[in-house]
Parts: C-alpha cells; sequence; structure tokens
C-alpha cells in the first residue's frame, strides 16, 4: 500500500536557536544571512535551517552540534558541486523531477497536506518546490562528482587485498555473522478456496454497508490491517504516490463516501471507502482481509510432508531428488531444494536475511538434520503467502572475523571502500587548500570533524 502503511511521525518543529555548543546565539529578529562564503558560492541561513528542518521531518533527533554538522556537510557538497561545474557535469532532469515528487508527497503526508506544510516551513508549496528542486539538481551533480573522484580509485590485486588485511588492526576487520546453508521441500495449501472465502465474506460486509451498517465499524471488528483498525480503517491523509497502484488508483476513482468493489494487492483483499479527496490526495477507509488456512489444509501439507521425511530418513530417497518431485517452490525445486538468496545468488544466509520463522527452526538444526514440518510464507508480495515446509540444514559457517583465506570477497569490497574513500578525502583536502573560505563568526566555535574550515 503506502509502500507499507504510512508510520506516525511526530513532527518537532525547528528551533531558531544555536545550539548550546556555541556562545554566541542569533540575533534577535534575524530572519536570514550569508553565513560562510566558498569559492563562488554563498550559505545561507535559510537553507541551513531549512535542511535541519527537513532532518526532524525525517525524525532525525537534534542534538547540540546538528547545525554545525549540517554547515560542515554543506560546505563539502560545495567543493565537490565546484568541481562538477568545471567538469561540464549535468543532472538528469527527469531523476531530479522524480525525486521532487517523491519528496513533497512525503512532506504533505507526514504533515497533513499543502496548509500544514506552509505552516511548517512558513514558505508557499510553489516556493518550496522551486528551492528544493534547485537543491536536488545540486546532490545529484554532487554525488556523481563524488561517484567520479572515488572512481579513480586504483584497481585492486589480490595481493593488494591480502596487504589491507595484513596492515589491518583486528578490531577494524568486519566480523562475519554466522551463515546457514539449507534445502527446503514447500508445500502450498489450496489457496483458490481461501480467496473465494475472502471474497464472499467482503462482499457479505459490503452489501451489510449498502445496507446502513457503518464501514468504520466492520472495519474495528474484522480488518486484518492492525496499523489503522482501530481507528475504523482510516489512513490518513497521504498522497496517492505512497499507495500501491492498484489500491490508489480503485480510491481515487471513488466519489466520496463511496464504497468501492474488492480491490486485490500484494497485501490481501480490500474493501475502500472514500472519506476525502484534495488533488493527488486522499483519505479513506479501508478493510483488509487475507486468504487463511484452515486445519484440514494445514493438516494435509503437514502429512504430505511427514511421508516425504519418512523416505529420507530411511534413504529410500536423497532430499535433491525429493525436493525436485514434491517441492512446490519452482525457484528452488530444479536445484534440489538449494535455496538462494534472489539479489546475490548466495546460496549462504546469515540471520537478519531469513524469515524469523524459518530462523527458529534453523538455529536448532545441526548440518545434515531435516526438520518437523512447519508454517512460514515464502517471499512472494508484500506479506507473502502462507506455505508449508521442511528443511534440511546442509552446512554452518559460525560467526567470525573475516580472513583472507575464507572471506576474500568481504575483505575485497573493504579494501575497495577504504580506498574510494581516500580518494574523497585527498579531494576534499586539496579543494579546502585551493578554495577561498569564509565562515560566519557565528559558527567559528563549531567542532568541525574535518580542519581547514575556519581560517
Amino acid at each position: 500500500m503506502k509502500n507499507s502503511i504510512l508510520k506516525t511521525i511526530v513532527v518537532t518543529a525547528a528551533i531558531l536557536s544555536v545550539s548550546p555548543a556555541f556562545s554566541q546565539r542569533y540575533e534577535k529578529g534575524l530572519i536570514d544571512k550569508t553565513i560562510a562564503l566558498i569559492g563562488n558560492d554563498m550559505i545561507q541561513l535559510s537553507a541551513l535551517e531549512a535542511e535541519v528542518q527537513m532532518m526532524m521531518l525525517q525524525g532525525i533527533t537534534s542534538d547540540r552540534n546538528i547545525r554545525c554538522n549540517v554547515l560542515e556537510n554543506m560546505l563539502i557538497q560545495k567543493l565537490f558541486l565546484t568541481q562538477a561545474r568545471l567538469d561540464s557535469l549535468t543532472a538528469n532532469p527527469s531523476q531530479v523531477e522524480s525525486e521532487l515528487s517523491r519528496r513533497i508527497a512525503d512532506v504533505l503526508s507526514k504533515l497533513g497536506g499543502e496548509k500544514a506544510a506552509e505552516e511548517y516551513f512558513k514558505k508557499p508549496l510553489f516556493r518550496l518546490r522551486e528551492e528544493w528542486r534547485e537543491a536536488l539538481t545540486e546532490q545529484f551533480l554532487t554525488q556523481e562528482m563524488r561517484g567520479n573522484v572515488a572512481a579513480k580509485a586504483p584497481d585492486l590485486s589480490p595481493s593488494d587485498v591480502e596487504k589491507f588485511y595484513k596492515n589491518s588492526h583486528p578490531d577494524s576487520l568486519p566480523v562475519i555473522s554466522t551463515q546457514y546453508k539449507y534445502r527446503h521441500i514447500v508445500q502450498y495449501p489450496d489457496k483458490e478456496g481461501a480467496v473465494i472465502a475472502v471474497k464472499e465474506r467482503l462482499l457479505e460486509f459490503r452489501e451489510r454497508i449498502m445496507k446502513g451498517e457503518r464501514f468504520s465499524t466492520l472495519a474495528t471488528l474484522y480488518s486484518q490491517d492492525p496499523s489503522n483498525s482501530a481507528r475504523g480503517g482510516e489512513l490518513g491523509m497521504a498522497s496517492k504516490t505512497l499507495y500501491l497502484p492498484a489500491f490508489s488508483d480503485a480510491a481515487m476513482a471513488l466519489k466520496e463516501g463511496q464504497v468501492s468493489q474488492i480491490v486485490e494487492t500484494e497485501y490481501g483483499f480490500h474493501l475502500i471507502q472514500m472519506i476525502k479527496k484534495e488533488g493527488e490526495m486522499f483519505n479513506a477507509r479501508h478493510i483488509l482481509l487475507r486468504p487463511e488456512f484452515n486445519n484440514d489444509d494445514r493438516s494435509k501439507a503437514f502429512n504430505k510432508l511427514d511421508s516425504i521425511k519418512t523416505l529420507l530418513v530411511k534413504d529410500s530417497i536423497t532430499f535433491e531428488h525429493a525436493a525436485r518431485k514434491f517441492s512446490h517452490d519452482i525457484k528452488s525445486f530444479v536445484n534440489g531444494g538449494l535455496v538462494s538468496d534472489k539479489y546475490s545468488g548466495s546460496a549462504y544466509f546469515i540471520k537478519d536475511q531469513l524469515k524469523p520463522s524459518d530462523y527458529n527452526i534453523i538455529k536448532d538444526l545441526k548440518e545434515g538434520e531435516i526438520s518437523e514440518p512447519f508454517e512460514t510464507t515464502d517471499d512472494e508480495g508484500q506479506s507473502g503467502n502462507i506455505v508449508y515446509k521442511i528443511i534440511m540444514l546442509e552446512k554452518i559457517i559460525p560467526s567470525h572475523v573475516a580472513n583472507f583465506k575464507d572471506d576474500y570477497n568481504e575483505l575485497l569490497n573493504e579494501a575497495k571502500n577504504k580506498a574510494a574513500m581516500d580518494e574523497i578525502m585527498k579531494f576534499i583536502e586539496k579543494k579546502k587548500e585551493t578554495t577561498f573560505i569564509r565562515i560566519d563568526p557565528l559558527f567559528q566555535n563549531c567542532p568541525f570533524l574535518k580542519d581547514g574550515w575556519l581560517k
């Protein structure tokens, strides 16, 4: 839906006063001023405060040095931006507009609409759009220039990686979490029957609403979306772009007070009632139901998996052969049930990559052991579909500090990252020395992370 249902965010207004780290304070009545000159660019106090406001809106807690940190980041960005201009780099306009639309939609949703956003930032929305477009253009140019600088890092040979490993203090080396390699045999329940039952239930609810029952009452009693069922299924005013297209398209087609037909998304099946629309934003209620499976479905799958496990224990069939013959998982059965990461292709998983239900079974197995049948979910959609499976744990690699023999790829990545960061730091230090920089006395006592800003 809203790339999951929007979380409630408490917005704290930015305090227009300098943090306790400063001995000075903003002058009374001060609205704006230039607080730094760097090359041919100026940094305005208003730009710094706008960035602080945006950070606080995103839930970043203000600390005593937040404005110093923001100013230093802005100074660094200006160094990269100046070089980007000299190198005639350009930002992709469509990328800028796409990110601008996402930011505006996110801000309007968190603050509750245009009026609230204008009050929070104390500027009309069209002015915010102009300022954010300029800021995002600079941000993308900075990122591209930073990437170009990092790309100057030399290619690393195995001997370079080994040297990096030997010269690194053990405490600085990455710790490789415990890794698991496993195979599984999956059985799906009868989804068709469960879907029919859900649709019939929602049709019943819709009929009751048409006859006068309150949508909110049914949502409170029956909706399976815990984030808003207590509020009668009300989602709150938000941009349509923050929902899954199937949901937002169905909602935006409704008039205020109207109830939709059944809408299917990756979360399940919905009824939607429109409350209010404002341009590209809307507030609606919904009732969410997901297909559920009864004890007969579970018993049938478990009995099947028990029979398969019996054959495996008796060595009547190998796990790989059984997976190819019996598993319903099309992604793994051709590989004998071997599970691999869909992004990296690796057959090894750490705890955080596993579903909790799968990990709770795997953690208690020894190499070569086969689990009892259990219920879990697959990787389809946002919530996954109910499945039943047995697992064979093939190999465990215990947690350890990375070493050159077993963890070359991890060390190579660490060495590449360090080489790239070295290039970036060299660039910043060189540009600081050759660039005109002046910082307002208001920020002279800032504990900047890097030296050389105050000249």
